[in-house]
């Protein structure tokens, strides 16, 4: 059946629905325009709440963010100004070690007046701006001047830093081989390679004539050293001179390298002659000793505990104890000859190294 008459009137019904809908049950008159534009223009308002919200949400999170990164400015900003209080407190290089001194070269004395502890503020705020404090507990405390030459004595007064003293760091005056178990057999490994580079350098170390080249000037009477790494610089010509000393250097994996505590090289010490108590910049780092050439009547004491090299064997100590080194034994026994390399702390993490080396860069 054709329902054709059906659709007009759906059509027809839906139109008078909306004309019924605009202009009520009847006819419109010049009264009824004002209530019909309004009426009319209803659908067409936009439905602002939803809008408003989103808006107000933005607004509050970046509010938020805002004071996340102004709170996290605030503790890097007073990290840095404890800084200086702790380096005063820490006093100045804090005496010299068996090589190196603190060989800060480029640091001149550091921890030692304004100039100082500018540039080391400089380097903490660099630092805090390109990476962030993660993981950084300690060296923040160390910044602060915790525990140690920044907040007393440290352990028993007989641990006394100069520069850094990094708390909460496991501290012995000597260290277990296995702390440092690859770079110990290395070394030791490479112990005819380094004897033989020393004799290649050596001299009579009689003092009648003047330094052969590379050696440096005597730290003590009687104490001589020639540095393939001094203050975290490689020395390109005594290196040249060693390279089976260089190639174990190399194969390192804890070697300070890249930081102005890092000293490398030989350590020469004539008989009668005594290194009296010293203490060593930080104790983020321990000092391996491998022997070459030990004599008898060589002593070394550190922290009250005496010990003594052997020849062909590494000594883990760490030389921010106070320590004493001495040849006691006769002229015709020779020199005591060892070869020193600064090591990482193995408990100085990752994320500490990074910003040590970064704050303590040979650069500076």
């Amino acid at each position: 059946m054709w329902r054709g008459g059906s659709l007009g009137g759906d059509q027809g019904a839906a139109l008078e629905g909306t004309s019924g809908e605009l202009g009520g049950q009847g006819g419109l008159g010049l009264g009824d325009a004002p209530s019909l534009l309004a009426r009319a223009s209803l659908p067409i308002v936009p439905s602002w709440p939803l809008p408003l919200a989103s808006s107000a949400l933005t607004l509050l999170l970046g509010a938020l963010t805002s004071l996340f990164l102004w709170y996290c400015y605030r503790l890097g900003s007073q990290d840095i100004q404890a800084l200086g209080a702790g380096n005063r407190a820490g006093g100045g290089p804090g005496g010299c070690s068996e090589v190196g001194r603190l060989s800060s070269g480029s640091l001149g004395d550091p921890g030692e007046g304004p100039r100082a502890e500018g540039l080391v503020s400089r380097r903490l705020r660099a630092y805090a701006r390109r990476y962030s404090w993660a993981g950084m507990g300690r060296v923040r405390r160390a910044a602060q001047g915790g525990p140690g030459p920044g907040g007393g004595p440290g352990v028993l007064g007989i641990q006394r830093p100069g520069l850094l003293f990094l708390p909460d760091l496991p501290s012995a005056p000597f260290v277990p081989r296995d702390a440092q178990r690859h770079d110990v057999e290395l070394l030791e490994s490479s112990f005819p390679a380094i004897l033989r580079d020393f004799r290649a350098v050596s001299w009579d170390f009689a003092g009648t004539t003047p330094l052969p080249r590379g050696w440096s000037l005597p730290l003590a009477p009687g104490c001589y050293q020639l540095l393939l790494y001094q203050a975290g610089r490689c020395q390109p010509s005594n290196c040249r001179r060693c390279p089976g000393a260089y190639r174990a250097l190399r194969g390192l994996r804890s070697f300070m390298s890249g930081n102005t505590f890092g000293n490398a090289g030989f350590s020469v010490l004539l008989p009668g002659a005594r290194l009296e108590g010293r203490c060593g910049p930080t104790n983020a780092r321990v000092r391996c000793h491998l022997g070459l050439k030990i004599p008898p009547g060589c002593e070394l004491v550190v922290g009250g505990e005496p010990q003594c090299w052997a020849e062909g064997h590494c000594l883990l100590v760490d030389d921010s104890f106070l320590h004493t080194v001495a040849h006691n034994g006769s002229p015709e026994d020779g020199p005591r000859v060892v070869f020193i390399v600064d090591l990482w702390h193995p408990n100085v993490a990752g994320a500490e190294r990074q910003a040590l080396d970064f704050v303590f860069a040979p650069d500076l």
